[in-house]
């Protein structure tokens, strides 16, 4: 039987992976999905832990292809998706899958797998402390900085959507908060 999806969502630096990973590292019933983009590595990424690299021509070839569950070209050539192969490496064994995607990715999956999916959303406490973690991380420059801080702004207005949203203004408490709701879904019948 194939598992339940996790699907957590947020705007960049707002502490989404910090979260994922803390669960992953909680032993709970769920394996992370991969996503792949088209962005080149950020200090010690490695193309088949934290992102599948491709190339933009490659990734386009890939959509050309239907390889994908989702994707969007979030930036110009900066492209993120789930790959369809993604899905089933990990459903065949009927584990959960625990996705980190961007909002429109994320709402495309739920649309696609309905109760079977939860739809979680990260927010930050405030535009202005996104800014300072983002500037604090020192991987973008201050003109992607103030993009990121504009596709936030945007993306915090599809929070209602989602099934659950947690502010991330005490990592520790978010953290708890969320392993407390996934617990509780994957334990639904």
């Amino acid at each position: 039987m194939a598992g339940k999806l996790i699907i957590f969502s947020a705007p960049s630096g707002a502490g989404k992976s910090t979260i994922v990973n803390y669960l992953i590292n909680k032993g709970l019933d769920i394996e992370f999905s991969i996503s792949a983009t088209s962005r080149l590595p950020r200090g010690n990424e490695q193309n088949g832990v934290e992102y599948y690299f491709l190339t933009p021509d490659e990734f386009r070839a890939k959509i050309a292809n239907d390889e994908f569950v989702e994707y969007e070209e979030v930036y110009k050539d900066c492209y993120y998706g789930t790959l369809k192969s993604e899905i089933d490496r990990i459903g065949v064994n009927g584990k959960n899958i625990l996705f980190d995607v961007d909002v429109i990715g994320g709402l495309n999956i739920k649309k696609q797998y309905g109760d079977r999916a939860l739809l979680v959303f990260i927010a930050p406490p405030g535009i202005n402390e996104l800014r300072n973690r983002l500037t604090a991380r020192g991987t973008d420059s201050p003109e992607m900085i103030d993009l990121r801080v504009a596709k936030a702004e945007y993306e915090l207005s599809f929070a209602p959507q989602f099934d659950l949203k947690i502010v991330n203004d005490d990592l520790q408490k978010a953290q708890l908060e969320v392993e407390k709701a996934i617990q509780n879904f994957i334990n639904e019948t």
